[in-house]
């Protein structure tokens, strides 16, 4: 069992098995307003499933170190959930595939400052985890009536390190 996991830079590559990377990184797929923005379009799966609705939340999350003793991860099974980072800072990104219900081999990312991602709906994850303060990120996610939160506490904590 890995107990020790490496935190590689995020890339949309490596990020695309847990959801989408959300930057304004190459060449903006529009030029608006009158030539002064660009635009890249269209860049996450969002999903909210049939009864539920778009909601954007602001969190503030007290910042962790690294190493970072990961002993928690949680997943959304009725929507996908998007963190956009207010702060230009840089953030942990913990993931992991499901594994018959349970989380699978662990991912660790650390985010550049002004990625954001959008995590699939199901997808295992860390809590959210700036690594600077002030930890504010506009949080994009499934408003509804039914439960939408699943956690796994972890019997062997593991430590994330860069």
């Amino acid at each position: 069992m890995q107990t020790t996991i490496t935190a590689r830079p995020l890339t949309a590559q490596d990020f695309a098995p847990y959801g989408d990377v959300l930057a304004a990184e190459g060449q903006a797929d529009k030029i608006i307003n009158q030539g002064f923005c660009g635009r890249w379009h269209d860049r996450a799966r969002l999903d909210f499933g049939p009864d539920g609705r778009a909601g954007i939340s602001i969190f503030k999350a007290e910042p962790r170190s690294l190493p970072y003793t990961l002993d928690l991860l949680e997943r959304h099974p009725e929507g996908s959930q998007a963190f956009i980072p207010i702060s230009m800072t840089e953030w942990l990104v913990i993931v992991a595939a499901d594994a018959g219900g349970a989380p699978g081999r662990i991912a660790a990312f650390i985010a550049a400052p002004g990625q954001g991602i959008n995590l699939h709906r199901g997808t295992w994850h860390g809590v959210l985890t700036p690594l600077h303060a002030p930890g504010l990120f506009a949080v994009i996610d499934r408003i509804g009536a039914t439960p939408n939160l699943q956690e796994f506490p972890l019997e062997v904590p593991r430590t994330i390190t860069r």
